[in-house]
């Protein structure tokens, strides 16, 4: 599970895309490289986050720079995508 895409969907980052860093049998550590860095990543309930089918690569979680990049990446790919 860790380096998947994944879209909060309670708390204070509802709405947001997130990638996962670290996992536990109850609670993900997600960060986004913005306003959740690397160093510092949100311990989030597993029944706050709904996976989504992309994953990242160890290069993309090495930086807040690249992570911030990929995720950007993939949000705008799913707004093309659900454009009619």
């Amino acid at each position: 599970m860790v380096g998947k895409i994944v879209y909060s969907i309670a708390g204070r980052d509802k709405g947001k895309y997130l990638a996962v860093i670290n996992c536990d049998k109850n609670y993900v550590w997600v960060a986004d490289g913005k306003e959740r860095k690397l160093e510092t990543p949100k311990r989030k309930n597993i029944k706050h986050i709904s996976l989504t089918a992309e994953s990242l690569n160890s290069d993309q979680l090495k930086s807040n720079k690249s992570l911030k990049k990929a995720i950007a990446v993939y949000k705008d790919t799913v707004k093309f995508k659900e454009e009619p």
